[in-house]
């Protein structure tokens, strides 16, 4: 027996990723959520499940085209249609130019733009089949500029968004709403908490993304209308220079 609709999030981590899990199981679906390491997927699985959502945790690779196959497959097979893919990973590696390395390049490339290709395609060809669905690319500041000590991540940025637009031309006429997110400023984690204090200090007058409000925003461009739909949005705090 498989659900009616499925959402697979891609980069599930604690805050934007767990926050957009969360949005969709409360609207009805089977949060299917993603990571490398199964276990620390087992808190936000916990956590859909105790406010009466379902959710299933993936340990998955989304480099490795043999895994993410596999995953698109088991979903729709055992679970249902995904309906809703958000593509999640970030690879926010800084390092100056002078000592980043062949190998850490190509891995934040592997990470923010190859996987992002990966997932976008497979689960495209079942979407195309049914003549609906919804993409989401999460982007970044990198999306749009580059900045010293960033060559790595503005690439592969850069690229993932020229992905979206392609994929957008492409599958609009077929049903499918691809769109890309530009994330402009710091987020409400702990790790803006431990290492930024005078940002996260902002956070008392709204001056740093709520990632239960980016999550909001990810499934408005879910629920819109096919003859409105939004292909980019940025989203940022009033604090933010841009």
């Amino acid at each position: 027996m498989t659900a009616s609709r499925a959402a697979l999030i891609v980069g599930a981590g604690d805050a934007t990723g767990g926050a957009i899990a969360r949005r969709f199981a409360r609207a009805g679906y089977a949060a299917c959520v993603t990571r490398r390491s199964l276990d620390k997927l087992q808190p936000l699985v916990a956590q859909i499940e105790a406010e009466g959502g379902t959710a299933h945790a993936f340990a998955s690779d989304a480099r490795k085209e043999e895994e993410v196959v596999a995953l698109v497959e088991q979903i729709e097979s055992s679970i249902g249609p995904i309906e809703v893919l958000v593509f999640n990973i970030g690879a926010n590696v800084p390092e100056s130019i002078l000592t980043e390395t062949a190998r850490k390049y190509f891995k934040v490339w592997e990470m923010a733009c190859f996987s992002g290709f990966l997932n976008g395609r497979e689960v495209a060809k079942r979407m195309v089949a049914r003549g609906r669905g919804t993409i989401l690319f999460t982007g970044a500041t990198a999306s749009l500029r580059g900045s010293a000590n960033f060559a790595a991540f503005s690439g592969a940025k850069m690229a993932l968004r020229a992905l979206a637009q392609s994929m957008a031309r492409e599958l609009g006429p077929r049903g499918i709403h691809v769109a890309h997110t530009v994330i402009d400023g710091a987020i409400d984690t702990e790790f803006i908490r431990s290492n930024f204090p005078e940002r996260y200090a902002l956070k008392t007058e709204d001056g740093i993304l709520n990632p239960e409000h980016i999550a909001d925003a990810y499934w408005m461009l879910h629920a819109q209308p096919r003859d409105a739909w939004t292909h980019e949005l940025d989203l940022r705090p009033w604090s933010e220079k841009f």
